[in-house]
């Protein structure tokens, strides 16, 4: 069983699934869906457009250089049949896709440290700005007084300090 790489999009094509679209230089081009086939027709640069898997590679969203996708790449000779080479190779591609699933593990961890800290101070700004739509206006003036208060008593021990 032959699994394709869409063009467009580089997601897997099944047997029986997708589009062939054969250009007059007779260039195979492989589709997975008609979104892909119509996006082609229109000219458009799969690195350009934010869903493809070029698009995620080239914003450092995914992964985009490891060793184990020298495995992935398609070999067109043919190879005298081996029992034991056959099961050796069975037993290789499940470590190497345990080892590939950690490493865009460590990546995506990697990659999402800073977002949580990111996240939180924005919501801390939001929050500051909007605070009007969660507490009443006449809960708003007390702690403006409160703040006010707190202000000049800081005001007052600085200038006693000096």
């Amino acid at each position: 069983m032959r699994l394709e790489k869409c063009w467009f999009c580089s997601s897997t094509i099944y047997p029986g699934h997708g589009i062939s679209f054969v250009r007059n230089d007779a260039t195979v081009f492989k589709f997975c869906r008609s979104k892909c086939h119509k996006n082609f027709k229109m000219k458009r640069n799969p690195r350009k457009v934010k869903w493809t898997k070029a698009y995620r590679k080239l914003a450092g969203k995914e992964l985009a250089e490891d060793a184990t996708f020298e495995l992935e790449r398609k070999r067109n000779r043919p190879e005298k049949y081996d029992r034991e080479v056959v099961s050796k190779t069975i037993k290789a591609m499940q470590r190497i896709d345990e080892i590939r699933i950690r490493r865009q593990e460590r990546f995506y961890e990697k990659r999402m440290k800073n977002v949580k800290s990111q996240q939180l101070a924005s919501d801390k700004l939001q929050l500051e700005k909007e605070i009007h739509l969660v507490k009443a206006p006449a809960a708003l003036q007390s702690t403006k007084e409160k703040l006010r208060v707190t202000a000049e008593q800081r005001q007052a021990n600085e200038s006693m300090q000096e």
